[in-house]
């Protein structure tokens, strides 16, 4: 399950988490953000040792400064806090799932 993270909610659910969180930087009117979210929903259900949450970056925008980001989608792996690996772009399922399990 993607869960929706914004500035009022992301330590909890990203940084005080012990684990692998993977977050999707996203916005309504982007193309391949559109393309990219089955696909993340998809992996969400499969590995459920992690967490996988959304960012709106036009509503969060102190976060989307934050971790730089300059281009959408970016998703950004977090491991007990802190950021392990950023994907810019879509990929495929296999690329993505293996970006998330290879941290766990």
């Amino acid at each position: 399950m993607v869960e929706h993270g914004s500035e009022l909610n992301f330590e909890e659910l990203v940084l005080k988490n012990e684990g692998v969180v993977l977050v999707d930087f996203w916005a309504k009117w982007c193309g391949p953000c559109k393309m990219i979210a089955p696909v993340v929903e998809e992996i969400s259900n499969e590995v459920t040792d992690a967490k996988f949450i959304k960012v709106d970056v036009d509503e969060n925008e102190n976060l989307a400064n934050k971790y730089d980001i300059m281009s959408i989608p970016t998703l950004v792996v977090f491991k007990n806090g802190e950021p392990v690996e950023t994907l810019v772009g879509f990929m495929p399922k296999d690329s993505l799932k293996e970006a998330v399990t290879k941290h766990l």
